[in-house]
């Protein structure tokens, strides 16, 4: 094992340095991962320009991050082997000694670091994870495919098992990006009837090939009015970070219509009461998931042939990738390698 690796840091806000670290050794209960790849998300953002409390530079962003174990730490399961294929996502390991623990709750853990936020993340050749956060990846799977599944892929994949929607219901995706194509694939699969939301020209195309029945451009047409000429939709699944835009997007929901927002942004939804109560209408917001639940986004996302859209950049370039990613230009997921 080499003693150095590369990692990219920020070491001030908005700035990503390619920094040469001292190979950790893993304590209790931890691994030390040799990352193959590290997705690029648009959480990242708040680590990477410095708007995300709890955040201590220096930081190495990045929480959708698969490689092999180098190294185990004492009082780590057995299941765990050096040379395995595991994952972390967003949820760096629970605490097994908390409330929600107890009560089998682990995705809602209160002592859970962030990857990439609380603790350094993927965007480096090696990086250290609790045990409790590691999900075994399946060969069937290549490490650029299966890091976005661990954020981007959990998230729309719970969102959409969790919001009570059967085979056949209209299910409309807010959001056609790193989530939402996903979303949409998931959803189709699923068996539901598909529309999906967004403002980008090349989704006319890109829309019905992931699965959707319907695209709707909205910035060409009403779609509130859409999907109430449909019937309304008995899922809405938001994916963005604009709470004005999904705030409007609630009269499109069907009688007992669920509003389900995995999509987070600083600005409060704006939601009549009367909308909620008068139909029976349903706000509920999602996390990503524990790693049981991840392992399941896996094993669904082979079983059904779903993979993520990507663009590939090695790690030295990732100020060139994340401006890339914030610039809305990727189709649909950045994902850094550690290729020399």
């Amino acid at each position: 094992m080499k003693t150095t690796y590369r990692a990219m840091q920020v070491s001030q806000p908005g700035v990503l340095e390619l920094v040469q670290r001292v190979t950790p050794t893993p304590g209790a209960g931890e691994v030390l991962i040799a990352v193959e790849a590290c997705g690029m998300c648009g959480a990242d953002a708040g680590a990477i320009e410095g708007d995300e409390r709890g955040t201590q530079l220096p930081r190495v962003p990045g929480h959708e991050v698969v490689g092999r174990i180098a190294a185990i730490g004492a009082g780590t399961p057995a299941c765990w082997k050096v040379g395995q294929r595991v994952g972390v996502g967003r949820l760096g390991g629970h605490c097994y000694a908390c409330e929600q623990c107890h009560r089998g709750q682990f995705q809602l853990c209160m002592d859970q670091p962030a990857m990439g936020s609380t603790r350094d993340g993927g965007y480096a050749e090696m990086m250290l994870a609790r045990s409790t956060g590691l999900v075994s990846i399946p060969d069937e799977l290549d490490a650029e495919h299966a890091a976005p599944l661990l954020c981007a892929g959990i998230a729309t994949f719970n969102a959409l098992k969790k919001s009570g929607a059967q085979a056949g219901d209209l299910v409309a995706i807010l959001g056609i990006g790193g989530l939402g194509h996903l979303a949409v694939q998931y959803a189709r699969k699923m068996g539901y009837r598909v529309v999906a939301i967004g403002r980008r020209a090349e989704l006319a195309v890109d829309a019905p090939a992931l699965g959707a029945h319907r695209h709707i451009d909205s910035s060409q047409e009403d779609a509130t009015a859409v999907l109430q000429a449909m019937g309304g939709a008995q899922v809405i699944l938001s994916t963005i970070t604009d709470s004005a835009a999904t705030s409007m997007l609630l009269a499109g929901l069907a009688p007992q219509g669920r509003l389900v927002v995995v999509g987070v942004d600083k600005q409060a939804l704006t939601i009549a009461p009367g909308a909620l109560v008068g139909g029976e209408r349903l706000v509920q917001g999602t996390i990503t998931g524990t790693p049981h639940e991840a392992g399941k986004t896996l094993d669904f996302s082979i079983l059904a042939d779903i993979r993520p859209l990507v663009e590939t950049m090695p790690l030295a370039q990732a100020n060139e990738a994340y401006r890339k990613m914030r610039s809305g230009q990727v189709r649909y997921r950045m994902v850094l390698t550690m290729q020399s």
